[in-house]
C-alpha cells in the first residue's frame, strides 16, 4: 500500500515525498522518531488530493504545521505525515480582511500584516507556529486569542469535503477547539478581520512584547512553549515552582530555571525524556496540590 501511495503521489506531482524523515527535523522540541513517508503538498488541491490519497490506500495520518506543539515519540510512525508549509503560505489582504492559508508562520504573518497599517495580531507576533497550529489550539498571548480576529475557517472534513465555519462553530475554548474532537478534520484557510493602525506603533508593541519573551522565557532552547494549561485561577509556573521542581532533569530534558512552566531540550534529549519529565511534572503537582496539570502539547505516536 505504501508503495502505491508513493508512485500514485509522484506521479500526479504533488508535492514533496521522503521516506523515513526524522520527525525531529520538524518539531520545536527537536524530538521525534522517523515517519515512514513524509509529505509537503505544493497546493491547496495537492492537499486535498494527498488525503484522498492516504484513505484510498488506507493508511494512517497525520497532518502538522510547523510543529510548535508536538511531541511525537521515538518510534517510526508507520504511516503519513502530511506538513502544511509552502503550499499553504498565501496571504491576501484585502482592506481590513486578511485571507491566509494554514501552513503561513504566525509571526511571519504578524510582520506582513503590520506593513499593511494593520493590527490585532501583535499578541502573536512572538508566537512560533502555523496559523493552521495557532487555529487547532486556539493559541493566545496577553489576554487576546486567535478567535478573537477569525471570521471564517475552511475545513477539509473527513468526508473530504471543503466547508467553511465560523469561529462559533469551532467551540474554542481556552487552548481549546472543536478541532482536537475531530482529529481527521484539516484547517485549510482562514479569513482574518483586524483594525487599521499606525505601522510605528504596532511595531513598537510587537518590539516590547518581544523583548519581554526573550527576558522571561528559554527561547535559547529547544522547547514547544508553554508545557501547560494554566488551571484558572491558578498558574500552572507558580505551582511547579511551589512543588520544587525548577531545574528538574530526566536525561536531557529539564523543567526551565527561566521559567518553569518550559519543559525544554538542554541538547540531547528524547522525545522520551520529555514524556516522563511531563509526567513526573503532573504527578509531584498533584501530590503537592491536588490540581491536576493538563499538557499544551500534543502528543502522538505513543
Amino acid at each position: 500500500m505504501f508503495k502505491s501511495f508513493i508512485e500514485e503521489y509522484r506521479g500526479n506531482d504533488l508535492g514533496v515525498l521522503i521516506e523515513n524523515e526524522p520527525l525531529a527535523k520538524h518539531t520545536t522540541f527537536r524530538v521525534g522518531g522517523p515517519a515512514r513517508i513524509f509529505v509537503v503538498p505544493n497546493a491547496k488541491e495537492s492537499l486535498i488530493q494527498t488525503i484522498s490519497l492516504v484513505k484510498k490506500y488506507h493508511l494512517n495520518y497525520k497532518v502538522i504545521g510547523r510543529g510548535s506543539n508536538l511531541l511525537p515519540s521515538d518510534h517510526l510512525f508507520d504511516g503519513v505525515i502530511i506538513k502544511c508549509d509552502k503550499g499553504l503560505d498565501h496571504i491576501e489582504i484585502n482592506e481590513n480582511y486578511v485571507t491566509v492559508g494554514a501552513g503561513v508562520s504566525t509571526i511571519l504573518l504578524a510582520n506582513r500584516v503590520s506593513k499593511q497599517n494593520l493590527s490585532g495580531l501583535e499578541f502573536i507576533s512572538g508566537v512560533p507556529g502555523s496559523v493552521g497550529g495557532a487555529i487547532y489550539m486556539n493559541a493566545g498571548a496577553y489576554n487576546k486569542e486567535i478567535k478573537d480576529v477569525l471570521v471564517k475557517v475552511l475545513i477539509l472534513d473527513d468526508k473530504g469535503e471543503l466547508n467553511w465555519v465560523s469561529p462559533d462553530e469551532l467551540n474554542f475554548g481556552y487552548r481549546t477547539s472543536i478541532m482536537q474532537m475531530n482529529r481527521h478534520w484539516t484547517i485549510v484557510e482562514a479569513v482574518l478581520e483586524l483594525e487599521q493602525g499606525v505601522y510605528e506603533e504596532i511595531v513598537e508593541l510587537m518590539k516590547m512584547r518581544k523583548i519581554r519573551r526573550i527576558e522571561s522565557q528559554p527561547t535559547n532552547l529547544p522547547s514547544a512553549g508553554s508545557t501547560f494549561r494554566n488551571p484558572l485561577p491558578h498558574y500552572s509556573w507558580q505551582l511547579i515552582e511551589e512543588a520544587g521542581l525548577r531545574g528538574v532533569r530526566i536525561g536531557g530534558a529539564e523543567v526551565s530555571k527561566k521559567h518553569c512552566n518550559f519543559v525544554v531540550n538542554v541538547g540531547d534529549a528524547t522525545a522520551q525524556d520529555i514524556y516522563d519529565l511531563i509526567q513526573h511534572v503532573q504527578n509531584v503537582v498533584f501530590e503537592k496540590s491536588g490540581i491536576e496539570l493538563h499538557p499544551e502539547v500534543e502528543m502522538f505516536n505513543w
